[in-house]
């Protein structure tokens, strides 16, 4: 029958949600090994693994991070016709945790959590509304030192992926830095500014929030009559007067070489009240305990202007970025809760964490060249000969693995000849290519391919023949009994 090379009406279209994305071999090859570094680094600070569902019941959710958040929920039906929603974040779920099993968590208690959230949020550069959140989190201490141990976590989390700070390196400007605020330090601002207000107060927090993304001349629009963005669409200001806006912007400029200088201009500026008596006490505090779990100057910075989005922060904030990638915004963030969990339990249970924001944090440093794409794990590709058992093969196979060697046999089409399963292999990036054809078999011999080397020693040789007698083949034959040995040599150099 001819065929008319006709499309079936029924298939579907494979495209994926507006901002949501799959992850093929070479995203989930580095990213695994990302999260196995910053894993290990929050192991060693004691923190525990946990996980919780996706799908929470709405009145779990709703009204815990401001309204902003509330609008972006995923909202759905239950089976049983209950309201429910996707998870926004790993912290509420968190303090849910606490509060549901008392008999089980035993204060003070550290987990990390890691796992998608969902956000209806606008997509940009690493940013998508299915994302992964990677926690840290300490209840049950008021302590300042916890809040420091969170910040060194961050910076050694970093430090792992190989970015470096001025301390520890040669490097002119830091590739990593950790920006750290009070939340009450800028309620007693604004206190000293008259403003009681709760909606007026979120509304200045909203605002100041974004002055990294949108500069001071906006801020101060905003904090007034409002401003046109880009787009042409109109952003209501606060309509706050001129010369509170004045105070604003002064106390969201000060700068300091080192976390002390910051502090010390902040108790010049701040209102001599109890709540920034108190907030000014802490950060001393913090800063100490930074100094002495040895967090450099340039890892972590006292910086005025960081708000932090969610209405649940009650004390120290913190926000992590790459000075190096501005356009990807902040990696990592957090600060201190104390009241969250006593949404779900008549009792004070403090706490405090931070987030990695992952695919950010990925999306960064591989745009950056910070860390490159893997396309495979395995080490070895035994190629097939149709004149070779497949059982052979297999135990050679077997053979490797068993000393965790990742092996992979080429079982593709049958008919696909040498040349296009090393160009398999190449494009796989698979090192070292075995090779067992029916003369080796006969002498019970293998051939191995460095497929690495041979592709660099080639690489200025066009001519075939001219190779060949050049002898850069990047291959040998051993006995069988030496198969392992050579392997390993050969992925060690």
């Amino acid at each position: 029958m001819e065929n008319t090379g006709s499309v079936r009406e029924n298939l579907v279209d494979p495209i994926t949600l507006k901002g949501f994305r799959d992850y093929l071999p070479d995203d989930m090859i580095s990213r695994n090994q990302v999260v196995e570094k910053i894993r290990l680094v929050y192991e060693k600070y004691g923190f525990l693994p946990i996980d919780t569902p996706i799908l929470e019941y709405l009145v779990t959710l709703i009204g815990t991070a401001g309204e902003e958040t509330n609008k972006q929920m995923f909202r759905l039906e239950s089976p049983e016709r209950e309201p429910i929603a996707m998870r926004f974040d790993l912290t509420v779920p968190f303090a849910r945790i606490i509060a549901q099993y008392p008999e089980k968590i035993k204060m003070p208690f550290r987990r990390y959590h890691i796992g998608p959230v969902f956000r209806a949020d606008k997509p940009g550069p690493g940013r998508y509304r299915q994302f992964t959140q990677f926690d840290i989190d300490a209840a049950g201490s008021e302590s300042v030192a916890v809040d420091a141990e969170v910040v060194a976590a961050m910076c050694e989390a970093l430090r792992s992926l190989g970015l470096k700070n001025c301390e520890d390196s040669d490097a002119a400007s830091p590739e990593y830095q950790v920006r750290i605020n009070h939340r009450r330090l800028v309620d007693a601002m604004l206190e000293g500014c008259g403003i009681d207000d709760p909606a007026t107060h979120k509304h200045i927090l909203r605002v100041i929030d974004k002055l990294s993304k949108v500069g001071l001349d906006n801020i101060e629009k905003e904090l007034g009559e409002g401003r046109v963005d880009e787009s042409g669409d109109k952003i209501p200001g606060v309509g706050l007067e001129n010369s509170v806006i004045r105070r604003i912007l002064e106390f969201i400029s000060i700068e300091g070489k080192t976390r002390e200088e910051v502090l010390t201009v902040l108790e010049e500026k701040l209102p001599d009240t109890e709540l920034s008596r108190a907030a000014l006490a802490e950060m001393k505090e913090l800063r100490a305990c930074l100094d002495h779990l040895g967090v450099g100057e340039t890892e972590a910075v006292f910086d005025p202007t960081l708000t932090r989005g969610l209405d649940y922060y009650t004390g120290p904030v913190f926000e992590a970025f790459l000075p190096f990638a501005p356009e990807f915004g902040s990696v990592m963030g957090g600060g201190r809760y104390d009241q969250l969990v006593e949404r779900f339990l008549d009792e004070k249970i403090p706490a405090t964490g931070a987030s990695i924001g992952l695919d950010r944090l990925i999306s960064a440093l591989i745009a950056t060249g910070k860390i490159k794409t893997i396309s495979t794990t395995t080490k070895v590709i035994i190629l097939t000969m149709q004149d070779v058992p497949k059982t052979e093969l297999l135990s050679v196979a077997r053979e490797l693995r068993s000393v965790n060697i990742p092996t992979e046999i080429f079982l593709g089409n049958p008919k696909t000849g040498m040349r296009d399963q090393l160009s398999y292999a190449n494009f796989k990036e698979i090192p070292i290519a075995v090779i067992i054809g029916p003369d080796e078999l006969k002498m019970g011999k293998a051939s191995i391919k460095n497929l690495i080397v041979g592709k660099e020693k080639r690489s200025d040789i066009e001519d075939r023949i001219a190779y060949v007698k050049a002898g850069k083949t990047g291959q040998v034959t051993v006995e069988r009994n030496a198969l392992i040995s050579t392997i390993r040599d050969m992925l060690k150099d």
